[in-house]
């Protein structure tokens, strides 16, 4: 009878213990760095696309081709745009996604003197592009894999060079309002309506992608009849601070998927409304936008394989800044 009340209160006397340390164990801290979680969920499934191709520093050797579709595909024999020209600054350099398709990296070259002029700014600050080799990205991005799409910032460029330090922390500006349905009159200016015209007004542009609130103003002013562009300007999740322009598929990418194309008239009918119901308004979207870390490479069109292990091509790399007119 002792030896059970022994085994018994032993038990007890561990349970409580237990129980103890539980309770003072530590509260997990949020993830407060996504590169840092990115490299460390990368290191735990290396056979990841977004891990095989991040790990890419050059371009793959090849005829430049799109191949796949914007959010599942890859990208050979990319280029790499300068990250500083006449009209343009490319920020987070440290990501190494100022690469793309040759038709994008000219279409960024010609735009940025356009927009500079229609909007009286000094430039164009530019974010990401792809990596060298496209790809999933581990971080920001769904799309974004062929080397046809660019995030350019509702920012000026500034009338001096940014430091590397500025291109790593300066934010873009956020012109949409803190209820998700106006833009910000703090922010926003007519020079954005002539900076996203002329993105939409370009042949080989596909689609600009704005924040609804963003679309909803442009309905609103944009009432002339010379507005068979707007049609390209597509409301989706998040794009408050930034446009995100997308390239049609190229001549000389047989294995480039094209987005089907979109909907007749300007967008500025009932169909817009469904943005700004509760249930997409209080969709919270991630400081890192989505990813495609999840994807396989057997998930990739197979000819992603051997863009991925082809050898590198340095001389597609920029080797010179272009902030002197030429």
């Amino acid at each position: 009878m002792n030896k059970r009340l022994t085994v018994a209160m032993a038990f007890s006397v561990a349970l409580i213990c237990a129980a103890a340390a539980k309770s003072t164990a530590p509260v997990p801290l949020p993830r407060s760095n996504p590169l840092k979680n990115t490299e460390r969920e990368n290191q735990q499934n290396p056979t990841s696309a977004s891990a095989l191709f991040s790990e890419k520093k050059l371009p793959s050797l090849g005829r430049a081709m799109a191949i796949g579709y914007y959010p599942r595909g890859c990208l050979q024999g990319g280029v790499e745009l300068p990250a500083t020209g006449p009209t343009w600054q490319v920020m987070r350099l440290s990501r190494n996604r100022n690469w793309g398709h040759p038709d994008l990296v000219k279409f960024l070259e010609r735009f940025a003197p356009l927009a500079a002029k229609a909007t009286g700014w000094k430039g164009i600050l530019i974010g990401d592009m792809a990596q060298p080799r496209g790809g999933p990205l581990p971080f920001g991005h769904k799309s974004h894999q062929i080397g046809l799409d660019v995030d350019i910032w509702f920012m000026p460029m500034p009338d001096r060079v940014l430091s590397k330090a500025e291109r790593e922390n300066v934010l873009a500006s956020n012109v949409v309002a803190a209820d998700g349905k106006h833009v910000d009159d703090k922010t926003w200016s007519p020079a954005d309506v002539a900076f996203i015209r002329t993105a939409a007004e370009q042949p080989e542009v596909e689609r600009v992608l704005v924040n609804a609130a963003i679309k909803k103003e442009l309905c609103r002013v944009e009432n002339g009849n010379d507005r068979w562009w707007m049609s390209k300007v597509r409301p989706w999740y998040g794009h408050d601070d930034h446009i995100h322009v997308r390239l049609k598929c190229p001549a000389d990418s047989p294995n480039c998927r094209a987005q089907p194309p979109v909907p007749g008239g300007d967008g500025c009918d009932k169909s817009l409304d469904h943005w700004f119901t509760d249930s997409i308004l209080r969709i919270k979207i991630p400081e890192f936008g989505g990813s495609s870390a999840g994807l396989k490479l057997k998930d990739l069109p197979a000819a992603c394989t051997a863009v991925l292990n082809a050898p590198a091509n340095p001389a597609s790399a920029a080797t010179e800044d272009r902030s002197q007119p030429r």
